[in-house]
């Protein structure tokens, strides 16, 4: 009886209360929850320029024709190598492209060739302008 008094005084302080939003977790069962996976990191002493995503090299399509289709974009692209992943967001409201895309390459040469012949190029009556979706920055000096 004593100590659910003193569980009710805890709650009455606001010693029980449970934490919102992000960051109140226990870090130290993400290698329960990850199954030990390691995540690959940037590297710092790394050159400014394309930089890989976690799955591959992904390049950004741009000018996009609003009535394309994913075919279209895999038609265009897949010359150059084997596509991994194309990715398309849809405007809510009319249900067309937005005008640009995603297209993920495994090896850097596939997404550097995609590049240096489709940039300019016209798909579906439109210009479309093509690089890397991922580049790590010059470094500033001090």
């Amino acid at each position: 009886m004593a100590d659910d008094m003193h569980e009710d005084d805890d709650r009455m302080q606001g010693l029980d209360k449970k934490k919102k939003g992000r960051g109140h977790r226990d870090t130290t069962d993400w290698a329960d929850r990850y199954g030990g996976a390691r995540f690959k990191e940037l590297d710092p002493s790394a050159k400014p320029g394309p930089t890989a995503s976690v799955e591959g090299w992904v390049v950004f399509v741009t000018g996009i024709n609003e009535e394309a289709q994913e075919e279209d974009i895999h038609e265009a692209f897949a010359d150059f190598g084997e596509v991994k992943n194309i990715y398309m967001n849809l405007d809510r409201q009319t249900g067309f492209v937005k005008g640009y895309a995603l297209v993920e390459y495994k090896a850097f040469k596939e997404a550097q060739t995609a590049i240096n012949e489709m940039n300019g190029k016209e798909l579906l009556n439109q210009t479309i302008s093509v690089d890397f979706a991922f580049r790590k920055p010059q470094q500033r000096r001090r």
